[in-house]
């Protein structure tokens, strides 16, 4: 019989504290030829390393929450890679399973002259055989937020049945289930994801969604459609790129915060950075326009970085935003040297 997945001691900190927010999926080793350089030409890769939920774990560590990444990464060169990039940005690996009959998954970038298109390598991968029992750990007991992604239910049955045990079943008690839509059209089309994405969503607590991904998928144009269709979550928030969000809470006005102007360098990542902010807003008690407020300060970050995984001004930068007045923030513009 093949050997069973492992959990890996090497990367289990000693007595760690309690878990605050636990992210669960696949993040993958990524290889990129140089800008405007079409894969079959090129001679040379960068090789890094990317995953939504790793990447929403590593913003909410670096603004001082204790995050706890969960997955599974093959007992390859590519699994301890991940394992340790994501480890360095201060996230707790300790619940990630090392499978020694399985790869890390892999994706590859391929410029063009007007998009660069993404080639995934991740059937069979290590983290598509997650399922329900990657969330009974007990060093999971006490998270106050679970945060999911449409992603993870695309790479396999299991993975389908680990996030529906998540929104059912409730097995992290007293915590909040985050869900980001993150429709990723390379892994199933609009028209068989729309309706798992919705379902899921609307048993979730917090969801995130951009507003073309929900025009793409039920046809919703405006934020309060989205809210219509999504009534179950406490609240829904509503990406509109540069022009800013709304966060349709339950019982209350939605609350739009416009986006400041900030100068982009990739926008890859923007999303994880802005779920992140947003959920450590929550987790701070901060009002629904704080919360926005943080989402947006954050991907500005990103968005001003080349990596997926920018590093962030200290909390003084971040307070003096948060608390300026409307008036103050409305021109906010973010286009200079970003402050770190």
């Amino acid at each position: 019989m093949p050997p069973e997945p492992r959990h890996d001691p090497a990367t289990a900190p000693a007595g760690p504290p309690p878990v605050e927010v636990a992210t669960v999926g696949e993040t993958m080793v990524v290889l990129c030829p140089a800008p405007g350089e079409p894969l079959e030409q090129a001679e040379r890769v960068a090789v890094s390393v990317g995953g939504a939920e790793s990447n929403v774990a590593g913003y909410l560590a670096r603004l001082g929450h204790r995050a706890a990444w969960v997955s599974r990464v093959g007992d390859d060169p590519f699994g301890r890679a991940v394992v340790r990039h994501v480890a360095a940005g201060g996230v707790r690996v300790d619940l990630v399973t090392v499978d020694p009959t399985a790869p890390t998954g892999l994706y590859v970038k391929d410029p063009g002259p007007t998009a660069t298109a993404v080639h995934y390598y991740r059937a069979g991968s290590a983290a598509s055989r997650m399922d329900p029992s990657d969330l009974t750990d007990p060093r999971l007991a006490g998270a106050r937020v679970l945060h999911l992604s449409g992603i993870t239910p695309a790479l396999s049955a299991t993975c389908w049945a680990l996030v529906e045990h998540a929104v059912t079943d409730r097995p992290l008690p007293g915590a909040l289930i985050s869900f980001d839509v993150n429709h990723r059209a390379p892994l199933w089309p609009a028209d068989r994801a729309a309706p798992v994405l919705r379902d899921l969503a609307d048993r979730s607590d917090v969801v995130f969604v951009g507003q073309d991904e929900a025009d793409a998928l039920w046809g919703t144009t405006d934020p309060e459609a989205v809210r219509r269709l999504l009534p179950g979550p406490d609240t829904v928030v509503v990406k509109d790129g540069a022009v800013g969000a709304t966060a349709l809470c339950r019982d209350a006005e939605p609350v739009f915060v416009p986006a400041p102007r900030v100068t982009v360098v990739e926008p890859v990542g923007a999303g994880d950075a802005f779920a992140a902010g947003y959920l450590a807003g929550l987790l701070r008690g901060l009002d629904p326009v704080r919360r926005l407020r943080l989402g947006h300060l954050v991907a500005a970050q990103a968005l001003g970085s080349s990596g997926d995984n920018a590093p962030l001004p200290p909390w003084t930068w971040f307070d003096r935003l948060l608390d300026a007045p409307t008036d103050a923030w409305s021109p906010l513009d973010l286009t200079g040297p970003r402050e770190v």
